[in-house]
């Protein structure tokens, strides 16, 4: 599976392809407009992960040219809040969807997924790559709902396991403690964040090797708890 990205922030198209070789994807970034339509049209791809505003030449010229010369290559367009007008513009003249920045990994994932099989390009590897998230040594199995530290299984509750799928869905992200309690307990919980440190703490017991010297779950001070750099 090949994924070609066409994105002038180096920061945002590592992170896209950071994630995107997480499940076994390859990858090709290009950060010109110009330079990324050539390598549309000069290789084979499954996906175009494409930004509107690009230097040499938009994206929305890039979406047009391809459709154009009649390819069927899927196109996810990248957007930010203010281009509202650019998100209408790039569906009609082909774009296949639009994510909006900024966006989460997990959001990322399941347009790249819905894409790819809408556009009958999804394969069983790519399926099962979906549903399995690896940082470090820590790996999640979604559709088991099971969770490995160097390929030993963790024995853990239901919060912990969502708890520590957020962290890993979104390794660069602080969630504060009533993020955390909306995500996983819902709104009838409003207001026991203590209940969030608990389990944190209890989560950090079974994940850590020395638990009072956390590496996977740290404290962001004065927001919450984030992912360690693993």
């Amino acid at each position: 599976m090949n994924i070609l990205i066409i994105e002038d922030d180096v920061n945002i198209a590592n992170l896209i392809a950071i994630h995107l070789n997480d499940i076994s994807v390859k990858t090709t970034i290009k950060s010109n407009g110009w330079e990324g339509l050539d390598e549309a049209f000069a290789n084979k791809y499954d996906l175009l992960i494409l930004d509107v505003m690009l230097p040499g030449i938009n994206g929305l010229e890039i979406c047009r040219q391809i459709r154009n010369k009649q390819s069927q290559l899927p196109i996810l367009m990248l957007t930010a809040k203010a281009e509202e007008e650019d998100k209408i513009v790039g569906l009609e003249i082909g774009a296949d969807d639009y994510l909006t920045k900024p966006f989460s990994t997990g959001e990322l994932l399941a347009r790249v997924r819905a894409i790819l099989r809408r556009a009958g390009r999804e394969t069983k590897q790519l399926e099962q790559n979906l549903l399995k998230i690896t940082r470090g040594d820590l790996e999640l199995d979604l559709e088991q709902n099971t969770a490995y530290r160097a390929g030993k299984i963790l024995d853990l509750t239901v919060k912990e396991f969502a708890l520590l799928g957020i962290f890993m869905k979104n390794p660069n992200k602080s969630f504060t403690r009533a993020t955390l309690l909306d995500e996983v307990w819902g709104e009838s919980f409003e207001g026991l964040e203590h209940t969030v440190n608990s389990h944190i703490n209890r989560l950090r017991a079974k994940i850590e090797i020395d638990p009072a010297d956390p590496q996977y779950i740290l404290t962001a001070w004065g927001v919450g708890y984030k992912l360690g750099n693993i």
